[in-house]
């Protein structure tokens, strides 16, 4: 299990929401730093990898987390 700098709990928010909430947090972590959304919305498994790749983040991977699943992204500008 990864430990994230951040960890944000979107777990009951529905899409979009768990995408926003990402992306309010990411801007208050240094470069380089991991950022977990935690999120039991189906959606955020496609949401999260797809805001990285339009916003030019590392998408690194998901790992379980009581009551949903914790997307992780690295900060990289």
């Amino acid at each position: 299990m990864t430990t994230p700098t951040l960890e944000v709990d979107s777990r009951g928010r529905r899409c979009p929401l768990p995408v926003i909430d990402l992306a309010r947090a990411v801007p208050t972590v240094a470069v380089g730093a991991l950022v977990a959304v935690v999120a039991d919305d189906e959606a955020a498994a496609v949401d999260v990898p797809a805001w990285c790749r339009m916003r030019g983040q590392e998408y690194a991977g998901a790992e379980p987390r009581e009551g949903g699943t914790a997307y992780l992204v690295r900060r990289v500008h």
